[in-house]
């Protein structure tokens, strides 16, 4: 027989929304939003009270504030974001070491066979809880179950600010969700469910394995397994970055395709800087292109080595730039981001040859060099800083 597996889920509460009220304790109790400008930003996060007014994350910020136009607009600060992430992360490391993060915010805990130690899942679970509110101020939601699909569904059901303890066998919660509620089920298949007459997961369990897959193939088993409460995957411990990249929205929306080229040549300097830092290469270049009617679309090349160098990166952007309908269709974004990370140790492929790859590489030391002691503003590309100066021009006028 199995071992019995105890898994947490931990969600913090509207995370970037509660730092903001937490350093700002006048704003407690007010609807707050997180994100870009007024005229062109989108919501990156929300307090409880804005999202009773309607606004909800990746929503346009022009909408958000029709929606709560008392709504307290804050900037993203990362940097202070992930410094409380790590506090609330090194309190979860005190139970276990079997930690998967999701994100910033959120994060998989296996305690099996911490029982002895610290006593049962959920008793691990409140006192985390209680830890991370009177070290942070923060509150943070958990759910208990026998499998990360369960426990996930556990802490949605408890938030905010509480916990839940799905119960083994999970028939009695679980039957009754909607169908929404299940991983993979976006608006698309939920649409394809309920022309089958489909509401709830206790429906979809009528359906044979062999029916489902019959209707969605793959698809189709990864929801037969869901609605029978399994799900056979791992804690994985590597909180490693699987991409890294930047993305830029615009203040106006671009229709200019030598200014989009431009904008990539910035995003590409700033990810190659990122990837050498880390001492990492990409093989996997993405581009993600979302026009002025809020549509996004992604390009993705997959090159025989890893790149950590802006002119190679921003060749291949480029190049995926022009698989879209940028310039036919205004921007409002563009984003760079590379996969499939290597450590860069060794000899790295290049779009360059040997001797221009060398000269390359000893520029990209120098400028590092200039950037680590003055910042990412110390040294600039001579098109860029023409791009600077049109923008600026621009602004003045």
């Amino acid at each position: 027989m199995a071992e019995q597996r105890n898994i947490i889920h931990l969600d913090l509460d509207a995370f970037y929304a509660s730092v903001e009220q937490h350093d700002f304790p006048e704003l407690r109790g007010r609807p707050v939003v997180v994100g870009g400008s007024v005229e062109r930003g989108v919501v990156c996060a929300c307090s409880y009270e804005a999202r009773g007014f309607g606004v909800r994350s990746a929503m346009a910020m022009a909408r958000a504030l029709r929606l709560c136009p008392k709504a307290v607009v804050r900037p993203v600060r990362m940097a202070r974001y992930q410094e409380v992430s790590r506090e609330v992360f090194a309190i979860f490391a005190r139970y276990t070491d079997r930690i998967e993060p999701l994100s910033v915010d959120e994060a998989f805990l296996d305690v099996s066979g911490c029982e002895k130690l610290f006593g049962p899942a959920p008793r691990i679970a409140e006192v985390i809880r209680q830890a991370v509110r009177e070290e942070t101020g923060l509150t943070i939601s958990a759910g208990v179950a026998r499998n990360l699909f369960l426990a996930k569904l556990g802490s949605e059901h408890g938030k905010p600010d509480g916990m839940f303890v799905v119960p083994d066998p999970p028939e009695s919660f679980l039957l009754p969700l909607p169908l929404g509620r299940l991983w993979g089920v976006g608006p698309v298949m939920l649409g394809r469910l309920e022309n089958l007459g489909l509401r709830t997961v206790g429906d979809l369990r009528r359906l044979s394995r062999e029916r489902l897959t019959k209707l969605f193939g793959a698809t189709g088993e990864h929801l037969f397994h869901l609605a029978q409460g399994v799900d056979h995957r791992q804690v994985e411990r590597s909180a490693e970055a699987k991409s890294i990249g930047h993305e830029d929205t615009f203040d106006r929306d671009l229709w200019d395709r030598e200014e989009m080229r431009r904008a990539l040549l910035d995003l590409a300097e700033r990810v190659a800087l990122r990837l050498r830092r880390h001492g990492l290469t990409g093989s996997t270049l993405i581009l993600k292109v979302k026009y002025a009617d809020f549509t996004t679309v992604t390009r993705s090349r997959t090159l025989p080595a890893g790149l950590d160098h802006a002119m190679d990166i921003h060749r291949v952007a480029v190049e995926l730039l022009g698989r879209t309908a940028a310039g036919q269709q205004a921007v409002r974004l563009l984003g760079i981001s590379l996969g499939r990370l290597e450590d860069s140790a060794g000899e790295q492929g290049s779009l360059f040859g040997a001797e221009a790859r060398r000269r390359q590489v000893a520029l990209d030391q120098a400028v590092d060099q200039v950037r680590r002691r003055f910042g990412a503003a110390g040294v600039r590309r001579g098109s860029l800083l023409d791009r600077d100066q049109s923008l600026l021009d621009r602004d003045q006028t």
